[in-house]
């Protein structure tokens, strides 16, 4: 379902997509480098109901039949087993041209990298490792932590921390194939040491130098934070969130005076501080919660600097109010993101916050001077769709760091000056890619005279743009923005000639706030409509047609991808999707999912509302499948993601197959010939969620290539 984890800023950006989990404030500021690592996602697994009855359909699969989850498991990967031999060669060959790309664009994947004090600390091919600043360029380096050393296996590292006199060094490892993860403390004597394991933990700060205040996940699921006392050896419990809706995270600011406990829901938040001068004493509240009011704290100079949805209008507002006295009724306003903008990232220094934006399809940094209360504008290169910030290892520094991309740009990295409020590219290319690639900014008048933006990507020089291929991609959940991130696969789609499309519909985050409410709980078809409307567009505007055009979509982008699956499938030849969410209306009716209550503020209540329930039920793709004739599709999913059950997917499924079939049974009598559309359920091992391997995306393509009856270019 929702991709990614509570923390408050990833509430306001989102892989998913894919996500990592690592948050973006700690002290000892995480470092974003590009290099050969690449980000990951992983979730639980889950026990399912023994059998169910399965109606017949097509893939070998008899009618009317009692099956165990383990034979419809069996079935669907014999089905795939069997078609996959249609996609070898294409496979192989789309496969041998991707590892291509990926080799030449490999440094401009996720590392981790952490300076702190005189040192860097750093992962490497599975190592914790550390160096002095001065003696980096040698190459002297010293292993404190090796996976290999420790009982935990397909674990990778995702966290760090360190404590302020380095003495000791937290380690968040997290399981590849389930929801595990561990804290891992190394004590970093002469020879480093394995202190203490934490199992369960999800986030962790250290507020003094020898003890750790962290989070405790189960089932999917934050709601206790310990602290630990390495002098005595002794931990303790310092919060527990009673309500199932919220979630809670550790956050150190920035010049490391508090520890902040934040408690946040979908629309509400809460935030706790720990006094890092005084950790044993009692949390104190900054602003008892106040439902549809977020906010997140930081601190400089005995005020509190506070990231809030809080007032009119409706959107972000960086709020200030003293230390001692930081109730609603003291908070003053500084700084207003403007109506209809994306509140991509905030980043505090000593005496400037920087906020980076999105407006009208452009990137922007705003620059905020705490001490002469202005503000400059910078407007980033008009090719850029994404942003990572590199938050810098001194608070007191006057140059921030971050990365621009595109899905058909490689990152670049980029510095800003705080002081002289100038842009500076410092990453060295030939020629940027870019400008090799024709990008165009579309609206699509949807229903209620509301413009979608479309954001479309082809070679400069193509012609016949009706006869072209296009591949779609939507989202729209919980605030998110379509992942627009770089992509080695979509240069090799352009140079093969499609056309790239992302539509930015209601429900997702990208014309800010009201752009996600509008397009959430009684709203859902809005984003149906918008999505409907950008297709509709591009085939009018001579973009593909309907016999070329593809749809893509992962997790809860599955919702509108699968609405319109079912209402309009003359639209699209093909849809390719990645552990979608299909099932919304029996997935919100069954409490006992870890997830139900906490997703009621994106999807609604059917457990007490008739009304909210019938309307999910209204654009439930499952709900909704009926016999017609349906586009192929591709599903890939994990065996035990929690996220996305198993058993719902083969019931989908099921479904489907059933509808295919009655469908061609009752027309083929009048319509020779009648196309069969190929219906494939991918299950992969493990846990992941929204994680793909290189050949994942070699078989999805090899897919598209066949159905939409395209030659290899190469």
């Amino acid at each position: 379902m929702h991709l990614g984890t509570k923390y408050f800023l990833q509430i306001l950006k989102d892989a998913v997509g894919p996500c990592v989990n690592s948050s973006k404030f700690s002290p000892t500021l995480t470092i974003k480098l590009y290099s050969r690592m690449k980000p990951q996602i992983f979730f639980l697994t889950k026990n399912f109901r023994n059998a169910y009855i399965l109606p017949s359909f097509q893939g070998g699969i008899q009618p009317r039949r009692l099956f165990s989850y383990k034979d419809l498991l069996k079935s669907e990967q014999e089905h795939w087993s069997a078609f996959q031999s249609n996609y070898t060669r294409k496979t192989e060959r789309l496969k041998q041209r991707l590892e291509t790309y990926y080799e030449k664009y490999s440094s401009n994947l996720d590392s981790l990298m952490i300076r702190f004090g005189e040192y860097v600390y750093f992962e490497e091919d599975g190592c914790v490792c550390r160096s002095r600043l001065e003696e980096t360029v040698e190459g002297n380096i010293e292993v404190l932590l090796c996976m290999e050393d420790l009982p935990f296996h397909g674990f990778f590292i995702q966290r760090i921390r360190i404590s302020s006199d380095h003495r000791y060094i937290a380690t968040g490892i997290k399981s590849a194939n389930s929801e595990e993860s561990v804290s891992v403390i190394v004590k970093l004597n002469t020879l480093p040491v394995i202190e203490h394991i934490i199992p369960n933990v999800f986030s962790f700060e250290w507020a003094t130098h020898d003890i750790l205040f962290y989070t405790v996940q189960k089932n999917l699921q934050c709601h206790e934070v310990y602290l630990y006392d390495f002098n005595k050896k002794h931990s303790e419990l310092v919060y527990t969130e009673q309500d199932a809706r919220y979630f809670v995270d550790l956050y150190c600011t920035k010049d490391k005076r508090f520890l902040t406990i934040n408690s946040s829901s979908k629309t509400t938040s809460e935030v706790w501080l720990v006094d890092c001068h005084h950790p044993f004493k009692p949390p104190v509240l900054v602003q008892q919660r106040t439902k549809g009011v977020i906010y997140h704290a930081e601190h400089r100079n005995n005020y509190l600097y506070i990231l809030t949805t809080y007032g009119d209008p409706m959107g972000y507002k960086l709020i200030k109010a003293p230390v001692d006295s930081c109730c609603l009724e003291n908070w003053r306003s500084i700084y207003a993101v403007k109506e209809k903008a994306k509140l991509i990232e905030l980043e505090m220094f000593k005496d400037h916050c920087v906020v980076f934006l999105k407006y009208c399809g452009h990137l922007y940094i705003d620059n905020i001077s705490l001490v002469s209360n202005s503000i400059h504008s910078v407007k980033l290169p008009a090719w850029a769709c994404s942003f990572e910030l590199e938050p810098h290892p001194e608070y007191t520094t006057s140059t921030c760091y971050f990365w621009l991309s595109s899905p058909v740009q490689p990152p670049i990295r980029f510095a800003y000056s705080l002081v002289e409020n100038k842009l500076i590219e410092l990453t060295e290319q030939e020629v940027s890619i870019a400008v090799n690639c024709h990008a165009i900014h579309l609206e699509a008048k949807s229903k209620g005279e509301v413009w979608v933006p479309i954001t479309v990507f082809h070679e400069p020089n193509s012609v016949e743009l009706h006869r072209k291929p296009l591949l779609i991609h939507v989202y729209g959940a919980y605030g998110t923005d379509v992942n627009m991130s770089f992509k080695p696969e979509n240069l090799m789609l352009i140079e093969d000639g499609w056309i790239l499309a992302y539509c930015h519909v209601r429900g997702g985050g990208e014309l800010g706030l009201g752009w996600h409410k509008d397009g959430c709980t009684t709203k859902k078809h809005n984003g149906i409509h918008d999505l409907k409307a950008c297709i509709n567009l591009l085939h009018k505007l001579g973009f593909s047609q309907p016999v070329y055009t593809a749809l893509a979509s992962l997790s809860a982008g599955g919702v509108l991808a699968g609405a319109l699956y079912n209402n309009d499938p003359h639209l699209i030849r093909a849809m390719v999707l990645q552990s979608p969410f299909l099932d919304v209306l029996n997935t919100m009716l069954d409490p006992h999912l870890p997830l139900t209550i906490e997703e009621q503020e994106e999807w609604g209540n059917p457990l007490v509302d008739e009304t909210c329930k019938a309307y999910i039920k209204s654009y439930c793709p499952y709900q909704n499948i009926r016999p017609q004739h349906y586009p192929s599709l591709f599903i890939t999913v994990s065996e035990n993601d929690q996220r996305i059950p198993l058993e719902g997917m083969l019931r989908y499924i099921c479904k489907l197959r059933r509808a295919v079939r009655d469908h061609v049974q009752a027309k083929s009598a009048d319509e020779k010939g009648l196309h069969m559309p190929n219906i494939i359920l991918d299950v992969q091992p493990g846990g992941s969620h929204c994680a793909s391997s290189l050949n994942q995306v070699a078989v999805q393509l090899a897919f598209l290539y066949s159905e939409l009856g395209l030659d290899m270019q190469k």
